[in-house]
């Protein structure tokens, strides 16, 4: 790392932090040249590719966006909202890529969205996979109770 008071090539970490949220470490050093220190925070960068083929940087607030229209007029809250956001961006990071395609992120969104309300998780669902006809919303519905039918036999046997 460039010291950037003398600009000397060479520097030695001194102390490394993680930020509060993770996202990002920060990290203390000194210029081997002229003893000066200086602190650099370093972040992975996140890109979604489009299917256009254009890449732009995550957005979690284009996330919480997206999910709001399909959460219009349901009991959802903006903290709700925000956490789904999360959720989605640790489940991309966890990936381990530097870049992701759309359709990923939009994966990563359908499980949580569908854990917090159902409806809304069949409005996003319905433009996401492109619904065309009702047989479409009957399947994805026969998925859910299938779901629910799973999820409470398993409550049960514990």
């Amino acid at each position: 790392m460039r010291c950037p008071f003398c600009r000397h090539d060479d520097s030695r970490v001194v102390d490394s932090r993680e930020t509060n949220d993770g996202d990002a470490i920060r990290r203390r050093r000194s210029c081997g040249e002229c003893g000066r220190r200086f602190t650099t925070v370093e972040e992975m960068s996140l890109a979604v590719v489009k299917r256009s083929g254009v890449t732009e940087p995550f957005s979690r607030a284009k996330i919480v966006s997206g999910v709001r229209k399909a959460c219009q007029g349901r009991p959802v809250e903006e903290d709700d909202l925000a956490l789904l956001a999360q959720r989605v961006e640790e489940t991309i990071r966890a990936s381990g890529t530097a870049e992701v395609p759309a359709d990923e992120v939009g994966l990563a969104i359908l499980e949580p969205l569908r854990e917090l309300d159902e409806v809304a998780y069949l409005r996003f669902a319905s433009v996401y996979r492109s619904f065309e006809s009702l047989a479409d919303f009957e399947a994805e519905i026969t998925a859910l109770r299938a779901s629910h039918s799973a999820s409470h036999i398993q409550l049960q046997n514990t």
